[in-house]
């Protein structure tokens, strides 16, 4: 078990492409017993929020549980596995089901299916379990254009497995992802016959370079009960990571077009909000890591988010928002990991209007540890 165990921190300290897309962890058993997995992640935040009018200090500081989740994961010989998680820190709002998924893999690596409640197959990011991002937050983008981030339905899933394709000898050149879901988000029934199409492909010709892209479309019920027309979301992505001599360069753009109303905020586990109206959004990341031989990884990203294209950048109601995060990973062992992360975020502001400035004292200090339990 420590080998496997090995085995997956060397494929995260690595920057492996392998999209879990339908749950956080993977069972580390494949003779059929169960296997508790789970982590949990304690975390210090200091906020720089600025003066006050009197010169007092408007800074806050705070520790906090961000995560902490339990499960089981396993197979049933010969053709089934199982996955369950649970998110229990009430700074999640918790306890509740996070995934619960029954799987049949007979016919792997081509085909996969899978029914339950799961993350949607969108993204490099979103794809990439809590417990195995280079920085602690997920960006603003991704959280705010894939919410909600889990959902029930059916996903199907596969690879090209060891086929060698276009006279390439490397195994899983391609991974496909299609899932059917309520679009309604996790653990709620949905009330129509509208269910959320997701899809992913990730091509990997070779150990160093990953492609991927993403398709969402779906529609539901306006929260407005006198409005009979169904909203619509559509969303599409693309991604790249690139590794080579001990770096890692992880990029990924996304499109969002919100027809009634869209969900805001969200994120890993947290509750998103809806707002009514029409919406394009856009935005991207790009963030550098470097793997040195003392098990530290210093990394570098960028992200930037606007939540309405039809409005000018610097509008209150809808700028954009920028992020720089320098950060620094430390991977004492296989089970632990420390995060430091600082980020410098910039509201886009009108240079002639006062009225439209928007940058405010609002950077952050976090520092995280996570033990996982398998």
């Amino acid at each position: 078990m420590k080998k496997k165990i090995t085995a997956l921190l060397l494929i995260l300290m690595t920057g492996s492409f392998s999209a879990r897309a339908q749950g956080c962890m993977e069972p580390t058993s494949s003779t059929g017993g169960p296997t508790i997995i789970g982590y949990i992640q304690p975390e210090f935040r200091y906020e720089f929020n600025g003066e006050n009018a009197d010169g007092t200090s408007k800074d806050a500081s705070t520790w906090c549980l961000r995560r902490a989740r339990l499960g089981v994961a396993g197979n049933i010989p010969y053709d089934f596995s199982y996955y369950a998680l649970a998110e229990f820190s009430s700074f999640q709002n918790g306890p509740y089901m996070l995934d619960a998924f029954v799987s049949y893999n007979r016919l792997k690596p081509w085909l996969k299916i899978s029914m339950g409640q799961f993350k949607k197959p969108f993204g490099l990011e979103l794809s990439t379990g809590c417990q195995d991002l280079y920085t602690i937050n997920r960006s603003k983008v991704v959280e705010e254009l894939t919410a909600p981030d889990r959902d029930l339905g059916i996903m199907l899933s596969g690879t090209t497995g060891t086929k060698k394709i276009f006279g390439l000898e490397k195994e899983n050149i391609i991974s496909w992802y299609l899932s059917f879901t309520n679009g309604t988000g996790k653990n709620v029934f949905d009330g129509d016959l509208k269910k959320d199409l997701t899809g992913r492909i990730v091509i990997a010709p070779y150990d160093w370079i990953s492609i991927g892209g993403s398709y969402l479309a779906g529609k539901q019920k306006n929260p407005d009960v006198t409005v009979k027309e169904m909203d619509e979301r559509m969303r599409y992505g693309a991604d790249l990571q690139l590794k080579k001599y001990n770096f890692i360069l992880q990029a990924e753009y996304l499109f969002g077009q919100d027809k009634g109303s869209k969900l805001i905020g969200g994120g890993c586990g947290s509750t998103p909000e809806l707002v009514v109206g029409d919406f394009k959004s856009n935005g991207y990341f790009a963030q550098l890591m470097y793997n040195t031989p003392w098990k530290l990884m210093p990394l570098v990203k960028y992200e930037t988010y606007d939540p309405d294209m039809d409005q000018e950048d610097y509008i209150h109601e809808a700028y954009r928002v920028s992020t720089m995060t320098f950060g620094l990973n430390y991977y004492p062992n296989d089970w632990t990991r420390l995060q430091i992360n600082y980020m410098y975020k910039t509201e886009a502001s009108s240079s002639t209007e006062l009225i439209n400035y928007n940058e405010v004292p609002n950077d952050m200090l976090q520092i995280q540890i996570q033990v996982k339990l398998n």
